[in-house]
């Protein structure tokens, strides 16, 4: 395999596609008069944590991709079942590209899935249009986790889940709760995930220029991702369950992971040995 394989055998991924685009577009009817309310902008809001913080920030993450701190099994599924109503694409998608990015990331080469290097929109939401042509070397980077049968039912129905809790939603609120708890809330959450890849690594500054990625640290992004946009922090230190060490640094997340380790849910926390010495 060569880097220039990569380079021609990416093809444009019509599902992803018409995917993000319908969900922006549904997202469109919240400007529909009628289809407002605060309670409707409650549950996005309810579910934005729910989803964004509890399921993709602390859940596919901090948990499953780098396996900063343990937990027990049932509560590992449940941060995983939050990150499945999330809906961003396959899960074991998710962790194996994520991983694949770690490994090469910013590098001049195809094989950083949302490389910096070509760009904002790229990196924000250009490289979920092409298909990426080695899905062998996903499923070797998911190989703790891709036999499970629950992420399998998670990896294969996340669309069908997320349209049970349409369901659940309509019945509770009617159309408001549907368009604001599920469209516009998987709208936003979409964009804050993807200033991960993009925003932090553009805006902020550098700890640790070390990182040799252009991965920094961005208050704005951190707070909209509980946490996530002290991402310099994260890429010196990648296996570390707290992202934000100065006392400024703001990680919900954190927050969240030292409860769980009071409540002796959260074992075998692993921190970045400069926390303290900052």
């Amino acid at each position: 395999m060569t880097v220039a394989t990569y380079d021609t055998e990416r093809e444009l991924d019509w599902t992803n596609i018409f995917y993000v685009i319908g969900m922006h577009a549904f997202a469109l009817l919240a400007f529909i008069p009628g289809t407002f309310s605060w309670k409707a902008v409650g549950v996005a809001l309810l579910f934005h944590w729910i989803t964004g913080g509890l399921g993709v920030t602390l859940g596919l993450h901090r948990l499953l991709s780098h396996r900063s701190f343990d937990v027990p099994k049932w509560l590992e599924y449940f941060f995983a079942f939050c990150a499945t109503l999330a809906c961003q694409g396959q899960l074991f998608n998710w962790v194996g590209l994520h991983r694949l990015h770690h490994k090469y990331s910013d590098q001049p080469t195809p094989l950083d899935p949302h490389n910096s290097m070509k760009g904002f929109w790229w990196s924000h939401i250009g490289w979920m249009f092409f298909k990426y042509p080695e899905p062998e070397l996903i499923k070797r980077l998911t190989q703790d986790i891709n036999e499970d049968p629950f992420y399998k039912f998670c990896d294969t129905y996340f669309v069908l889940i997320q349209s049970v809790l349409a369901v659940l939603l309509y019945l509770w609120g009617s159309w408001p709760f549907v368009i604001w708890g599920i469209f516009v809330r998987l709208v936003v959450v979409f964009h804050c995930t993807w200033f991960i890849n993009s925003g932090t690594h553009q805006f902020g500054y550098q700890t640790y220029p070390e990182s040799n990625d252009n991965s920094k640290n961005c208050w704005w992004i951190a707070l909209l991702t509980y946490g996530e946009g002290w991402h310099n922090n994260h890429h010196a230190y990648q296996y570390s369950a707290r992202h934000g060490w100065k006392w400024w640094e703001l990680d919900i997340t954190w927050m969240t992971i030292s409860l769980l380790k009071s409540l002796g849910l959260a074992t075998n926390v692993k921190m970045a040995p400069v926390i303290g010495k900052e």
